[in-house]
């Protein structure tokens, strides 16, 4: 073997300490770096020169150090776990946060609650049972029944604006989605073209695995590896993005509640007009859900719908036995309630009488002094079938959805908190490591240097001093 060989050897020495050092420099500068996956230099060793023939030497040196490559240190397995987690944390967290919402519209239990004001509104009617005739008490009774159909209206409204604001977080959404494929198939064809080159692709590599995070959590994608450096990433069984080729969705259906029922809101593909795209997993699907009519399981607008149902019940309970009453004038069959046509019963609920002429609080032939009609509607609040039992079980019903939804929402978090914990475990960046492998690399290029200075001494004296011995 030849003496300048040694030289190659410490060249090839130098060079791999210097390129270990750079790794090392390129981790510690990206150890802040949100979805950096540490590297790692990968080396081989070089074996010795084949025999030529027969006479040849016997045992040679190997030939050196080969950079084989930078290798990303991360974990397919455990990138797949984060974002399966991050798709139903995403799912669970879009519905616990529009039931929250929902709940504390109701304002259960509380003084501005619809059961204080049904507590109220019964006892008006009490209090004119025992002063019949008084203007005063008519006038407190109006004034109540006037705060509990502007407190219902109001909830009703609420629900509404809740459901108009969650409507356009789906646009948002959507927009974002379409935005984060379009990065990814950009990518897809930036990592294959760099791989088919000899180059290295593992800060793109990074790139790519937020967006595809990013996709798990807003729609529940899921990824597979298409072999040739590229993925495809898929929501609701259909390719979201192949290669490089990011198809979009659109968001269809009604903006307004009132109209979900007959054009429900829901997602499709742009290049299929019609075709939808039913989503388990991730915020839209959770928002999605949620938007849905009342008749499909939408919360929301079943919600409404009870909302309905609540002021039509208190409507009749309170008519049926006011209807029996006499007014001032003697006649019966005056309602106390009505609804404005062409609006929804919890916001057109409204109040007949104007004052103590128009309640009918006495019975037919008993005078104006009687109050037994008014005794009667203050009993309607007790009972099973009453009003005050309808709401008492919506409250109570939407409160154990709640509490059911935020607590799936909880284990989600502890399940999304748990899978990224070991993904960055296995990929984040060590100082400490890092700091030992700066020190390893450093020794290594200053022993190749000071190999080189000795093939450099001998090669001195092979060169320079031959032919000198005894002159």
């Amino acid at each position: 073997m030849s003496t300048f060989s040694g030289l190659n050897t410490a060249y090839r020495g130098l060079s791999a300490a210097k390129a270990g050092i750079d790794v090392a420099g390129q981790n510690i500068a990206n150890a802040r770096t949100e979805g950096y996956t540490r590297q790692r230099l990968t080396t081989s060793a070089i074996g010795g020169p084949a025999m030529a023939g027969k006479f040849s030497l016997g045992v040679r040196p190997g030939g050196g150090v080969n950079i084989d490559g930078i290798a990303r240190l991360g974990d397919v397995h455990l990138d797949a776990r984060v974002r399966a987690a991050a798709g139903v944390s995403g799912f669970s967290a879009a519905r616990a946060t529009a039931f929250s919402g929902m709940e504390s519209v109701l304002n259960e239990p509380g003084a501005k609650g619809i059961s204080a004001q049904l507590d109220n509104f019964w006892a008006s009617w009490q209090d004119v049972a025992n002063s019949p005739g008084e203007p005063a008490q008519a006038g407190v009774l109006l004034q109540q029944a006037g705060a509990l159909a502007k407190q219902l209206s109001n909830t009703y409204t609420e629900f509404d604006n809740q459901w108009s604001q969650l409507r356009g977080e789906v646009r948002d959404l959507t927009a974002e989605l379409n935005s984060a494929a379009s990065q990814l198939a950009d990518l897809n064809g930036r990592i294959r073209s760099a791989t088919a080159s000899g180059g290295s692709v593992n800060e793109l590599l990074d790139q790519r695995s937020l967006l595809a995070t990013t996709i798990a959590a807003i729609a529940g994608g899921t990824v597979r590896d298409a072999g040739d450096g590229t993925i495809d990433v898929y929501i609701g069984g259909n390719a979201l993005v192949t290669g490089t080729t990011a198809r979009s969705v659109n968001v269809v259906g009604s903006n307004t509640m009132a109209g979900s029922a007959g054009s429900p809101v829901s997602l499709e593909w742009s290049h299929r007009p019609g075709s939808p795209i039913a989503l388990d997993g991730g915020e839209l699907g959770g928002a999605v859900s949620m938007l849905a009519p009342a008749a499909s399981g939408g919360p929301i607008a079943a919600g409404a719908e009870s909302l309905d149902a609540f002021a039509q019940k208190l409507a009749d309970a309170v008519n049926t036995v006011h209807r029996t009453g006499a007014v001032a004038d003697g006649t019966t069959g005056h309602d106390f309630f009505a609804f404005t046509a062409g609006k929804p019963l919890a916001q057109g609920l409204t109040i007949v009488p104007t004052g103590l002429a128009g309640i009918a609080a006495a019975k037919p032939g008993n005078g104006g002094l009687d109050g037994s009609i008014a005794d009667a509607i203050s009993q309607i609040g007790d009972g099973s079938g009453s009003p005050d039992s309808y709401w008492a079980n919506f409250v109570v019903a939407l409160g154990v959805t709640t509490r059911s939804e935020n607590r799936q929402a909880d284990l989600a978090v502890l399940a999304t908190n748990s899978a990224v914990g070991m993904q960055l475990a296995n990929s984040s960046v060590d100082i400490d490591e890092e700091n030992v492998s700066l020190l390893m690399y450093q020794h290594a290029y200053q022993g190749a240097a000071r190999v080189m200075t000795a093939v450099d001494e001998m090669l001195d004296v092979l060169i320079n001093r031959t032919g000198l011995v005894g002159r």
